[in-house]
């Protein structure tokens, strides 16, 4: 009779149920049971992952007229927070992405995990491109507009250029066919990997800025209006990076030029 442990290492290396492993279902000893049991669990996982990434393949593939046309997916990270860049991500895959098992939405993602399939999307795009929009440009041309700039900048910075993009709830104007996706970080995978790059990029980018202005806990809060940023702001008042436009920030401003 096997021991636990090597019943144990035995189902590591196995990929799909087979005969040995039913006849363990009688097998009286608690820890081959419990064993047995993570075992069904981690592969009724792995296959909800793999229908979820076939899904949003074929969600690509059904905006293809050829097989061979390029899909890009475009979204982007913090268009709500007060401070720092709304950041915009285009990614083309290829059509082999089974190391990508797992990728979705950002939101739905940790932290680790969003960095994990950040550098598998680089390592097997065909082509990727994240662009950084300010804040003062925020503040300039407002929130839907530099948004819209940014993604659209992200998908002509592309080395290759798309047949077809695909952008998370925004109409572009790029010089190929653009749709518009609601909810399409939860639908496509091309955008799914566009909002990983986006938010890790970003979150990045406020982990620097919280190192030079540590009083907003922007490591923390990344810029979004938390009840402790917002006393941070009425105690020392806005940085570069905070967007004038945005409440709380514009009306403390106004109020300061009044006294």
């Amino acid at each position: 009779m096997k021991t636990i442990k090597e019943i144990s290492e035995r189902l590591k290396s196995t990929e799909l149920p087979e005969r040995w492993m039913k006849e363990l279902e009688s097998d009286q000893r608690v820890g081959v049971k419990r064993e047995l049991e993570r075992w069904y669990r981690n592969f009724e996982k792995k296959q909800q992952l793999k229908k979820m990434l076939l899904d949003k393949i074929a969600f690509d593939g059904s905006y293809k007229i050829s097989g061979e046309e390029l899909v890009a997916g475009v979204d982007e990270a913090g268009r709500g927070p007060l401070a720092g860049p709304v950041v915009c991500a285009a990614v083309i895959l290829p059509d082999n992405v089974d190391c990508l098992l797992g990728l979705d939405d950002s939101k739905k993602t940790s932290r680790q995990e969003r960095n994990r399939l950040a550098g598998l999307i680089k390592q097997v795009a065909v082509s990727y491109s994240v662009h950084i929009q300010s804040a003062e440009r925020i503040d300039a041309v407002n929130i839907y507009a530099a948004t819209r700039e940014s993604m659209e900048t992200a998908v002509n910075n592309l080395s290759v250029y798309p047949s077809i993009v695909l952008a998370d709830a925004m109409a572009l104007k790029v010089n190929c066919r653009a749709e518009s996706i609601i909810k399409g970080d939860a639908q496509s995978l091309a955008i799914a990997a566009a909002s990983i790059l986006a938010k890790t990029t970003r979150d990045d980018l406020m982990d620097e800025l919280d190192a030079c202005y540590p009083m907003y806990q922007f490591k923390k809060n990344a810029g979004y209006g938390t009840a402790e940023h917002v006393e941070a702001l009425r105690i020392h008042g806005p940085c570069k990076h905070h967007r004038k436009t945005f409440e709380p920030v514009k009306s403390m401003l106004e109020g300061v030029m009044e006294r």
